[in-house]
């Protein structure tokens, strides 16, 4: 059995993939997700699991340099937007580097979202809880 943390073999395989600049999205049990981009679904039901808990396994096991959120999380869900921040600042200690945080319009951010490797969906049921993480090198 796997001894670390993240024990999901579909999230563990989609992270050992990463190269780098490559992308992933963590979001809402709304987001929509393109039919061409990989999904795993990790939604139980209404916030379980909820998106700080996915975000947080999945980044304490990828290298992450920068971010992508909606601006609109700023006004609509500013206790998420909080939490984010906070959950970056951690991470950038942790890793020793600077997590660059990056805001754009919800409607671009759909876009963008496409383009990633895969989306991670959780149960989260609170509005724009979504960031694109952009993996970074550990070395």
């Amino acid at each position: 059995m796997k001894k670390g943390v993240l024990l999901n073999s579909e999230v563990s395989s989609v992270i050992a993939r990463l190269g780098h600049t490559d992308q992933v999205v963590v979001c809402d049990a709304g987001l929509p997700i393109p039919a061409t981009t990989a999904r795993v679904d990790l939604a139980l039901t209404h916030n379980v699991p909820t998106f700080i808990q996915v975000l947080s396994v999945i980044t304490q096991e990828m290298q992450v340099e920068a971010a992508i959120v909606a601006q609109e999380i700023i006004e609509k869900n500013p206790e998420l937007h909080e939490a984010i921040r906070e959950h970056l600042q951690k991470l950038e200690q942790h890793q020793g580097n600077t997590i660059a945080l990056h805001y754009v319009s919800h409607e671009a951010f759909k876009t963008q979202s496409g383009q990633s490797r895969a989306v991670f969906r959780s149960g989260e049921c609170s509005p724009y809880a979504n960031i694109i993480l952009c993996a970074g090198v550990t070395f």
